[in-house]
């Protein structure tokens, strides 16, 4: 059996031997019986959800399309098993070369632009220096993907037991043109950009390379992300800004001056240089499985509310777009305020504080 992996409980195993022995009636009762406490028993004892907290901090080098970060981990052990290490996906390593699991997956879909790109135009993360408990930690790269690692734990972690994980890491932004997370000129789309534990439940680990679709299985916990940037960068980024008056009194500002527009010049796709000074945007939020954040110092930006449908909840919808099409995103509030109204209706109410569309 693989190491870290709880076996199934032997009700099961039990209950199949007994009800061979039983006659008729026996087995209809006895099985009555155990089929109505079974399900509750095992959904008990099977599932379990890890947690995984994080804050994280970042400046944006828009000169060198590099990512300078850190990042500190509480990860707690929800689990029935004691774990000797962690699995982590550290996929900006993804862009790295045509040797991984997102290259292959591109060349057999016809596409051979990660292939055959240059060096400059690739990706990845380095300077890795995992702390667990404030003690080195010996990490392993899987041989097969350099996108996923092993750190293991200087003891092991118990059920019920936390470990506080951290490293310093680099990530170069690939070129915009291979999957989500990339740079074109100075437009960023920042995702499956930092460190992360791997999914571990009732069937053991989950480590997997990036590929194209299927990278959202994920851990749920909290974020703090602290991003340092150029102050005219607009951004949009998951979960409320903490300390953000002064940020939503200038996206306000944009809001204003978007609104005045009669005629968007879609042709003017510039990037004006970038301030001297930088600001530092400090974004908070619960229960979710991933953070990521866009910025461009181009952006039209554009606010609306939308009261759910059975708490009547208010949700501040943001919509940030370039001129390139902006006559697709002049309505952008509308389309996001009926989104979130119906999703909200039909499937569950969102639990969060804003909806944000960017033109990636």
């Amino acid at each position: 059996m693989p190491e870290n992996k709880t076996s199934l409980p032997r009700a099961k195993e039990s209950f199949m031997i007994h009800v061979k022995a039983c006659s008729h009636n026996s087995f209809v009762a006895i099985a009555l019986l155990v089929l109505a406490f079974l399900p509750l028993s095992l959904t008990a004892q099977d599932y379990f959800q890890q947690e995984v907290n994080y804050e994280i901090h970042v400046s944006l080098d828009d000169k060198n399309h590099v990512l300078h970060a850190s990042e500190t981990i509480e990860y707690v052990n929800n689990s029935p098993s004691t774990l000797n290490f962690i699995w982590f996906h550290i996929w900006p390593n993804a862009y790295k070369n045509e040797k991984s699991a997102l290259a292959k997956q591109m060349r057999q879909d016809d596409d051979l632009t990660l292939f055959f790109s240059k060096y400059k135009d690739r990706g990845w993360i380095d300077s890795l220096n995992f702390h667990v408990n404030g003690l080195p930690a010996r990490i392993e790269i899987d041989h097969k993907n350099p996108d996923i690692c092993r750190v293991f734990l200087n003891e092991p972690l118990a059920p019920g037991q936390s470990a506080t994980i951290s490293t310093p890491f680099r990530v170069q932004i690939p070129k915009g043109i291979f999957s989500r997370l990339g740079h074109l000129d100075q437009a960023y789309q920042i995702t499956q950009w930092y460190p992360k534990p791997a999914v571990f439940d009732k069937d053991g680990w989950h480590q997997m390379p990036y590929l194209g679709q299927g990278e959202f299985y994920s851990e749920f916990g909290t974020f703090d992300v602290h991003i340092s940037l150029p102050e005219n960068y607009v951004v949009g980024a998951t979960g409320d800004l903490v300390n953000g008056e002064r940020e939503i009194e200038w996206l306000e500002k944009k809001v204003n001056e978007t609104e005045a527009i009669k005629e968007f010049d879609y042709n003017d796709m510039s990037f004006p240089a970038s301030a001297t000074n930088t600001k530092t945007l400090h974004y908070h939020q619960e229960n979710v499985h991933d953070f990521g954040w866009f910025a461009d110092k181009r952006y039209h930006v554009l606010k609306g509310q939308v009261a759910l449908p059975v708490s009547g909840r208010k949700v501040t919808t943001w919509a940030m777009f370039t001129n390139n099409e902006a006559d697709l995103w002049q309505n952008a509030i509308e389309y996001l305020n009926d989104a979130t109204y119906y999703y909200s209706l039909w499937v569950g109410e969102d639990p969060y504080n804003h909806v944000t569309a960017v033109d990636g």
